[in-house]
């Protein structure tokens, strides 16, 4: 339980940005509405808001444990072969991903979420006019609200003061328009059509002093100036002075700057460079006057969080950036990663390392807007209502949850621990979530120790949680124990805890993750002979340098996960094209922490799942372990997904990964058959061809 004595308590449960997503932050936002002063709210408890009428289901359920209605019958039998109503189609199509959050002019909450039940498209939703109203989408079916800015993407819409809303269309990368009060408004293009998505943006402010958007612009731009226009299928187009040469061509060097869009007159107009120079840039934000730009930018081969700079330029009356200081990340005698800079009312600066805050003047009701999540509650949204004087909270709802009625099993959730174990470095320690296998209705044998699942999270520098994931109860509630690991190298516990994984990538990861699956069987509380590893993209390949250069796991599953770090180098994109090299270190180590180059070395089941479209970690990665273990004769699987990028967003796809994962595990450690009926994929090296 979370109680939060003020908003600065709240900013230290955050955390800074992964990899993943830089543009969208992964620290909880705190939306304040209207003025509302941090001093002024004294206490609230989190997880003790009631939801509201939309999500009523979530406030009636069964405690966990004692009292439970299925308590008064439970079977004996083997872990692992434990029926549970969590199912795939449950996992897959009730988790909605919240892709950002702003209120508008009135006060009302407008969220970007992405619902794999429509292949992952990406919808604004807006809160309903009255409490306990429907939420209504803003976003035309014909739409989906996404960019693909650094590949990840993040930062795909704004909200204006007159309740415009900016976003990025994902079908042709272009910025968009439309009034969310205007329930007959329809987006209308503010960018040029390039003829392919080229061109890409990210996150922006509206400049209502000149009538212009500021945003990120990232695009592959050719030198040229002569004046032509070719339509083929490699792009190459002119437009005012610039030649664009389709992303196709070249992913590893495009250009990124902050640019503005004009929003006067009917002719769209070519994107004019603001700030430019640098390799990255984040976070444009405008002072409350519009005489100033704030903007986060950096060099590689630093990542972001790894040495940043916060600047600030003043505007001319021409609009143009006549000055430039450097305000944070400059000086050589300190190591800084300033992000997110947000502007107070009065025009002075503040950079939150951790998060930000943003505060609305509005005509609704006083209210505070709460993203959160619990062992026990999926990610979510609470209201929070408050007396006239902000002293008090007055009243509580969910006004957004990622699974509205998952409450229904809590009986079946597996609450994490939060254990530590030893590492191979004598002294250190590192941290991982334990799940023990739960479920209300079955119980093992004493005899029997339950088969493990070991997750590796990707980045490789992001974070596991420890809230409510439906993906880990899938599993736990079938009889297996699961563990999510932050191996060194995880982000969440300090500088120096992050920076163990720097030229330690395929060495420090995979020693945390072989040594928390041997932590828990020297505890009593995983089998030796069934500890399974799974992990997806740097989790992926921490799950093959585990299989290649340990003997701990008895099988593995990597979702499009690194094989060859060379080739991960030489086809990836500009954003994390230098991030490698610091996590690696010379062409040898490249090559000798490469699982492709070791296949001799693999001597257990793996089976591989992959996008086809996929830029980031590209198909060739997984097909060529594929045809590598299959050569060898090792039981091994292949799933790729038409459609699918870096990560699966389809419900079918999510669906059948977890459900094959499943089965392949059962089938190939054996102790136990699953309860559920699902049709297993041929392996090959181990199905003869009367078999599945």
């Amino acid at each position: 339980m979370a109680v939060f004595t003020s908003l600065n308590h709240f900013v230290s449960l955050t955390r800074f940005p992964s990899s993943s997503s830089f543009f969208s932050s992964y620290a909880h936002r705190l939306f304040l509405s209207p003025s509302i002063s941090s001093s002024s709210i004294r206490r609230f408890n989190l997880f003790s808001l009631k939801p509201s009428r939309s999500f009523a289901i979530m406030s009636s359920s069964t405690p966990h444990g004692a009292d439970s209605p299925h308590q008064e019958k439970t079977t004996t039998a083997p872990y692992g072969s434990w029926k549970s109503p969590i199912t795939a189609d449950i996992v897959s199509g009730a988790s909605k991903r919240l892709g950002g959050t702003a209120v508008d002019s009135r006060g009302r909450l407008v969220w970007l979420e992405s619902r794999p039940n429509e292949s992952g498209r990406g919808v604004l939703v807006m809160e309903g006019e009255k409490p306990g109203d429907e939420p209504i989408d803003i976003t035309p079916k014909e739409f989906a609200v996404r960019t693909l800015t650094q590949e990840y993407g993040g930062g795909a819409f704004r909200i204006s003061s007159d309740d415009t809303v900016f976003f990025s269309n994902y079908k042709d990368q272009r910025l968009y328009k439309q009034h969310i009060t205007d329930k007959d408004s329809s987006p209308r293009p503010i960018t040029p059509d390039y003829g392919a998505p080229a061109v890409t943006y990210a996150d922006g402010v509206f400049d209502a002093r000149f009538n212009r958007y500021i945003t990120v612009r990232e695009g592959w731009f050719g030198l040229s100036t002569a004046k032509f226009w070719v339509v083929s299928d490699d792009f190459t187009y002119e437009l005012t002075g610039l030649s664009f040469t389709d992303g196709r061509q070249d992913r590893s060097n495009p250009i990124t700057a902050i640019v503005e869009v004009s929003l006067s007159g009917e002719t769209l107009e070519e994107p004019k460079v603001v700030v430019s120079g640098n390799d990255f840039y984040a976070f444009p934000r405008l002072d409350p006057k519009g005489e100033r730009l704030a903007w986060i930018e950096w060099s590689h081969p630093n990542m972001p969080w790894d040495k940043a700079e916060l600047w600030v330029g003043y505007i001319s009356e021409s609009g143009k950036i006549d000055k430039r200081v450097c305000v944070a990340g400059s000086d050589p005698k300190y190591v800084e990663s300033p992000t997110e800079p947000k502007w107070s009312s009065r025009g002075r600066k503040g950079s939150h390392i951790l998060a930000f805050w943003m505060i609305r003047r509005t005509l609704g009701n006083q209210c505070l807007y709460v993203e959160g999540a619990s062992a026990v509650l999926p990610p979510s949204v609470a209201k929070v209502t408050l007396d006239q004087q902000k002293m008090k909270a007055l009243s509580s709802e969910i006004v957004w949850s990622s699974s509205p009625d998952v409450l229904k099993y809590e009986a079946f959730f597996s609450v994490p621990e939060l254990i530590e174990f030893p590492t191979e470095v004598p002294g250190q320690n590192a941290y991982a979530y334990y799940y023990p296998p739960t479920n209300p209705l079955y119980n093992a044998s004493m005899e029997e120790k339950p088969p493990l699942l070991v997750k590796s999270h990707g980045g490789p520098t992001a974070e596991s949680r420890g809230s409510l994931n439906l993906n880990i109860q899938y599993w736990t509630s079938r009889g297996w124990a699961y563990v999510d690991v932050n191996y060194g190298g995880s982000t969440g516990y300090g500088r120096e805890y992050r920076e163990r994984l720097l030229r330690q990538w395929g060495i420090v990861d995979v020693d945390d993750c072989c040594g928390c699956a041997k932590h828990l069987v020297s505890s009593g509380k995983a089998d030796v002979k069934r500890l399974c590893i799974s992990g997806g993209s740097a989790g992926g390949y921490t799950t093959l340098a585990s299989l290649a250069f340990r003997d701990v796991f008895k099988a593995g599953a990597s979702l499009y996960g690194v094989a060859d770090l060379k080739m991960l180098k030489d086809e990836g994109h500009k954003f994390e094209s230098r991030y490698i090299d610091n996590l690696v270190g010379d062409e040898k180590d490249f090559y000798e922490r490469s699982p492709i180059n070791f296949v001799d070395k693999f001597s257990c089941p793996i089976i591989l799942f992959q996008g086809l479209e996929d830029k980031v970690v590209t198909p060739d990665q997984s097909r060529k372990i594929y045809q590598a273990l299959k050569l060898k004769g090792l039981p091994v699987a292949l799933v790729e997904y038409e459609g699918e990028q870096h990560g699966f967003r389809k419900a079918e796809n999510i669906k059948y990964t977890l459900e094959q994962q499943m089965v392949f595990f059962a089938r190939v450690i054996g102790g136990f058959n699953i309860a559920d009926d699902i049709t297993p994929l041929k392996i090959d090296n181990f199905d003869t061809s009367s078999d599945a």
